[in-house]
């Protein structure tokens, strides 16, 4: 859908929606200080529009037309965002330059130190402020081998208290880096991590404080633990450990945050930049014949990674928690936040290859890779082409063979509950944001999307009807595959808030939601729990359930249908209106989290707690 159909259709269902508090909660978003938007009716406008332009109280407004103009001069206050005083720093100036990411190497009882810091990062022509792990973004690559343990000292100079989470790693659950097994860092203050890895795989570390905010930022960094195994993996010429993410970018700064609270509820936060290891150009290289092992993780807030490479031949080998039952050749793996993979890549001819993300309705290049002309040596061609199968996933098959027929132990709903007044003034209609054609009465649901339809006046209903001809959706539902690959309703999006949108985890057996949510297990058990992803919900979308370090889980079936190739994984994207049923090995006591890793929904409380005993 075009920019110019969707910013002025969305302001006025904000403004019928929201009434009074529309100017408020704008202000967060004052994007600096020249608007191009109208803030009449919000249409996207250049410096030099047809409505001529205006300076107010400092700052200059723009105008689609002369009579969106003279409403303004009328009276200017009323359109007037408040200057937001609650939100974090976004002035980069004097602040270090980021450095270029490192791989550090750490031995079985070596200490590191970490420390959190705001620095100054070039994306594209604007320099924005970011907050970094030991002045890079993303922070230092910990190479370590399976069951080494290390010592993490903590300093932490950022904006707010920290934790550190080491995610997917089954640590001591004293050191998981939550607000249930710890208290925050307090800016200036320090906290040491005893860390040990049992797995072999890709993890990485994150905070758990303002998650939303914390990600976003760049505070995210890789975990490469190495198999005590020597021939665990297949041979490769080369590894390369990347990260997927993407950034808002509002006026050459970070689109800011509020200190007091999280925005983009609905959606979560999708960035307009995508970054790869930081870096929104990214080039790479490799030799003709080459066999190159990709680490990939999704450290963005929201968004799900279709990836693909254009210009070589791809093979899976590994997932969140080490290897898979059999490698296979494919054409693109779907990641969901926090997920990772583990890709193998024969580059067989010299040229130009690309790094891709695939939505239904476009592909982004994510990195260049100039493939030389001299062939490498020695080549792994030969073993790239003989996927493998392998024995200790095989067993696990047979192990799981009793728990495919049988009932979950658990079942978890994800629901969603949107509470927006319908607004005075005039006749109310009720009309879907994503879909915004589609017009009902209370009550009612999109049939396109099934998100529950939001109130507005039946004025500002016929104002947005004006420009439906250049209506556009990213993708119908079923070319989504039921992921929101993009916002799609950005300016509804921005400013829903846990206070009227309220994300739920909810125990089908005992009704319990979110925190109050008290499951117990022990070390040892098997629990089979199902993941609904119920449609009887007034916002419908995917979501990826994360599980601490209780251990760890195998994807038994989706819809019912046996999942055919295992891996050990902390994370699974649940899709709309998808059942997942997973198979949870607990082996680590103390009291651990579950929880959407959705950073804008883990931080609306759509997470709970559970025990495991000895």
């Amino acid at each position: 859908m075009g920019a110019a159909y969707r910013v002025p259709m969305m302001n006025q269902l904000l403004k019928s929606v929201f009434g009074s508090h529309y100017q408020h909660l704008q202000a967060l978003f004052q994007r600096g200080p020249a608007f191009d938007t109208d803030p009449v009716c919000g249409m996207s406008v250049g410096t030099a529009p047809a409505g001529g332009a205006r300076e107010f109280q400092g700052t200059t407004y723009y105008f689609c037309s002369s009579g969106c103009k003279t409403r303004f001069d009328r009276d200017p206050a009323r359109y007037v965002p408040l200057r937001a005083a609650d939100t974090f720093p976004t002035d980069p100036s004097g602040l270090p330059a980021c450095l270029p990411s490192d791989v550090v190497e750490l031995t079985d009882g070596a200490t590191f130190d970490l420390r959190i810091t705001p620095i100054a990062k070039r994306i594209g022509d604007s320099t924005v402020r970011m907050v970094a792990y030991n002045g890079s973004i993303p922070g230092p690559t910990l190479k370590v081998r399976q069951g080494s343990e290390v010592r993490i000292n903590v300093l932490n100079q950022g904006d707010l208290d920290a934790t550190v989470h080491w995610h997917g790693v089954r640590v001591e659950n004293q050191y998981d880096g939550t607000h249930s097994t710890q208290a925050p860092i307090g800016v200036g203050g320090t906290f040491s991590y005893r860390v040990r890895f049992p797995d072999a795989g890709l993890y990485w570390y994150h905070p758990h404080t303002r998650e939303d905010y914390g990600q976003e930022m760049g505070l995210y960094g890789n975990i490469l633990v190495v198999p005590s195994t020597p021939d665990y993996w297949p041979p490769v010429n080369r590894e390369i450990v990347l990260t997927l993410d993407d950034i808002l970018l509002e006026g050459g700064a970070i689109a800011p945050f509020s200190r007091t609270g999280t925005t983009h509820v609905a959606m979560g936060r999708y960035g307009n930049v995508l970054l790869v290891s930081g870096d929104p150009d990214l080039s790479l290289t490799a030799q003709a014949g080459e066999v190159v092992r990709f680490y990939l993780t999704n450290t963005a807030n929201a968004r799900v990674f279709n990836v693909g490479i254009d210009g070589g031949r791809m093979k899976v080998v590994g997932g969140d928690s080490g290897r898979c039952e059999h490698e296979a050749f494919v054409d693109d793996v779907i990641l969901a936040p926090s997920e990772r993979v583990v890709v193998d890549v024969l580059f067989d001819r010299a040229g130009t290859a690309t790094l891709e993300h695939h939505t239904p309705d476009r592909c982004y290049r994510l990195a260049a890779i100039t493939v030389g002309v001299d062939r490498v040596t020695p080549s792994y061609a030969a073993e790239f082409e003989t996927p493998r199968q392998n024995a200790d996933m095989v067993n696990e098959r047979s192990r799981i063979a009793a728990f495919l027929d049988a009932p979950p132990a658990r079942t978890i709903a994800f629901v969603a509950e949107m509470n927006m007044s319908a607004p005075a003034g005039g006749a109310v209609v009720y009309s879907c944001p994503m879909d915004p054609e589609v017009i009902g009465k209370e009550g009612d649901r999109c049939p396109k999307c099934f998100m529950k339809l939001l109130p507005s006046l039946a004025e500002d209903t016929d104002a947005v009807h004006a420009s439906l001809p250049h209506a556009h959706r990213s993708g119908s539902r079923e070319q989504s595959g039921g992921i929101e690959w993009e916002d799609d309703m950005v300016d509804i999006n921005r400013i829903t808030t846990p206070a009227n949108t309220r994300w739920k985890l909810v125990d089908r057996t005992s009704g319990a939601e979110n925190h109050a949510i008290d499951w117990r297990f022990k070390v040892g058990d098997q629990v089979k729990i199902r993941l609904v992803n119920e449609m009887d919900s007034d916002h419908p979308m995917h979501h990826p359930f994360h599980i601490h370090g209780a251990g760890r889980f195998l994807v038994v079936s989706r819809d019912g249908v046996v999942e055919p190739n295992l891996v050990w994984k902390d994370t699974v994207l649940v899709r709309t209106g998808q059942t997942v049923d997973i198979l949870l090995d607990v082996s680590n006591p103390g009291v651990w989290m579950a929880h959407c890793h959705i950073a804008e929904h883990h931080e609306s409380g759509m997470m709970f707690c559970f025990t495991v005993t000895p």
